[in-house]
């Protein structure tokens, strides 16, 4: 459940701070007026999100297990490039995601009511897809009921809470560490699944040596055990992976780790802390 409800804080925060960001900023431009279209948009990429979600889950059962095996093995494949591309990122851009939003939002005031209600689809809408997606690949890995669900909702709810108190003002977040650190964790969180893609596509005879297996620990571990289930929820474990698996997990986590937390030389440093929208649109 905690893997899920990090992928459900993470990527609802980018989203909630996005629409603080555009509402702050029409409100102190004096365009309150055209709120209608943003919200208009926010909601159409919900609507998306939730639909590309639900065709996900009904439309892989009507598949044959081999077939649903391969689907779910190459949607992880995607879901785990489409993450780690995110969160390398919004930890490049994390600081300038403000005066880039903004910039959009003058040319789509320019432009029209049309423009605005795109502009708010897709600012929100990547991250709904990518969460969707995400979410629907690690309950498919974790195979753990309702539960994954439920941590992606409770993650999804803090995010909203958490966005409301920044654009009040009530709440300064430091942009550049939220997202490094939780990006991190994102990146251990897809190595499992990653490693879980591999076994569906063995299971698909995608790819072979789905009996030739690393290790098997399941007498030490239980799966079905308390902290197997905790291992597993949070970092898609298990105790008999195959080789293969286990040099994928590998060759993904320790490089992206590499890359992502080394500091570029000469960078500048992060600032301290970002305070509300509504108090930098002014």
């Amino acid at each position: 459940m905690f893997a899920n409800y990090l992928i459900g804080l993470r990527e609802g925060l980018e989203a909630s701070l996005v629409v603080c960001i555009l509402i702050a900023y029409l409100v102190k431009t004096g365009h309150k007026d055209r709120l209608g279209p943003v919200w208009a948009g926010v909601g159409a990429a919900v609507a998306l999100a939730m639909a590309f979600g639900a065709v996900l889950q009904f439309g892989s059962n009507e598949l044959s297990f081999k077939a649903q095996e391969a689907l779910g093995g190459s949607l992880s494949i995607i879901a785990v490039g489409l993450v780690t591309w995110m969160v390398f990122w919004m930890r490049r851009t994390a600081r300038h995601l403000r005066s880039e939003l903004q910039g959009k939002l003058d040319a789509a005031l320019a432009m029209g009511t049309g423009a605005l209600v795109v502009t708010a689809f897709l600012a929100v809408g990547r991250e709904g897809l990518e969460t969707s997606l995400f979410i629907w690949t690690a309950v498919q890995a974790t195979g753990d009921g309702w539960n994954p669900l439920v941590g992606a909702t409770l993650g999804l709810l803090t995010s909203v809470v958490l966005g409301w108190l920044f654009y009040r003002g009530a709440l300064k977040i430091n942009l550049a560490k939220f997202f490094t650190w939780t990006g991190g964790m994102l990146v251990v969180v897809a190595a499992g699944v990653l490693a879980y893609g591999v076994h569906d596509l063995q299971e698909a005879d995608w790819i072979p040596g789905l009996y030739a297996h690393a290790f098997n620990i399941s007498s030490t571990i239980p799966a079905d055990s308390w902290y197997g289930t905790l291992l597993k929820g949070v970092f898609n474990f298990q105790p008999d992976p195959t080789k293969v698996q286990v040099w994928v997990w590998a060759l993904y986590l320790v490089p992206t780790l590499y890359f992502f937390f080394r500091k570029p030389a000469g960078s500048p440093p992060a600032p301290a802390q970002v305070s509300s929208p509504e108090a930098k649109a002014a």
